[in-house]
């Protein structure tokens, strides 16, 4: 089968690799253009982009897919006369001058259990509200935001200490999986897409970099999982004497009936970890990296740090 491929995060790579294995023909692969990233403002190339390179593939990176700027690629990917589509975390909404293009069907690989967490974001926010599981949805694409028909549906547990880049390597995997088993069934037409239910829809919207701070008048519980959906990106922070603190690893912990009452962001427990007052509960903050400083553990920074229980921690 001929199949335009479109994704940019490292999430998108196995499935494009399963398609190649698959022997495939892979006429283009579309990605988002590299973009600077940092204090210095390097360019940060796009990881999907790096794969279909290794592996021999023609790549292009639009600045635009829509309107009369987008027309030219469109034409491209028309020209190219595809059975399919597959998009995987490609980062644009697709025209639905592009979405008829391919003769067979366009496929999205969406990670979630859908229509739960449709969305830019689905892996945040499963982590965020605490999902037991999550997965992966191999659905038709529509002009509506991760509303199409889903083809198959594989799960996978959300463990306790799942990072968001921890989850998304698993479910990378499993996606494309999935959308290896699912593409010949779909184009010989033994598997067709289901409608989504119309309960249970909940949205996952792209996350900002604020969505990072830690607002210690939250639960215990609802703040350790922000720092793990967080990570790797936005991460987690807060501030300690007005300088921004990361955040990479805490845990919830009890709260010692002498600090019970204590306001929230206070630190109550500065040895071997540091302890800070929730609006409900404590978390033991257990990795963290100060402006100027490397990352590194609690208990190591505390051994040279003039840092004591009484401080504060946010605005």
């Amino acid at each position: 089968m001929r199949i335009v491929f479109m994704g940019s995060p490292d999430f998108a790579a196995p499935s494009l690799e399963a398609l190649q294995e698959a022997g495939h023909e892979i006429p283009l692969v579309v990605c988002q253009p590299d973009k600077p990233a940092g204090r210095g403002r390097s360019v940060r190339l796009c990881p999907t982009k790096q794969r279909a390179e290794s592996l021999g593939l023609p790549v292009v990176c639009p600045d635009r897919i829509r309107g009369k700027v987008g027309a030219p690629f469109r034409e491209q990917v028309a020209a190219l006369e595809p059975d399919f589509l597959v998009v995987a975390a490609y980062g644009k909404i697709l025209p639905k001058s592009l979405l008829a293009i391919p003769r067979v069907a366009p496929i999205n690989v969406h990670a979630s259990l859908l229509p739960r967490w449709r969305g830019a974001s689905p892996i945040h926010h499963a982590i965020l509200a605490g999902d037991a599981e999550t997965g992966v949805c191999i659905m038709h694409m529509t002009p509506g935001m991760d509303e199409g028909g889903v083809y198959s549906v594989v799960r996978e547990p959300i463990q306790p200490d799942d990072t968001c880049g921890v989850l998304s390597d698993r479910l990378a995997i499993r996606g494309a999986e999935a959308l290896r088993d699912a593409l010949p069934r779909i184009a010989e037409g033994s598997l067709t897409a289901e409608e989504q239910p119309a309960e249970g829809i909940t949205l996952a919207p792209l996350l900002k970099k604020e969505d990072g701070r830690l607002d210690f008048s939250q639960p215990a519980a609802s703040l350790e999982r922000r720092v793990r959906a967080m990570d790797p990106w936005p991460g987690a922070y807060t501030t300690f004497g007005g300088a921004p603190l990361k955040v990479f690893r805490a845990a919830v912990t009890e709260v010692a009936p002498a600090y019970v009452g204590a306001a929230p962001g206070t630190v109550i427990e500065a040895q071997t970890e540091i302890v800070v007052m929730c609006g409900d509960g404590a978390i033991a903050i257990e990795e963290l990296q100060l402006a100027g400083k490397r990352r590194m553990r609690a208990d190591e920074y505390l051994r040279g740090a003039r840092f004591s229980a009484g401080v504060h921690l946010g605005e």
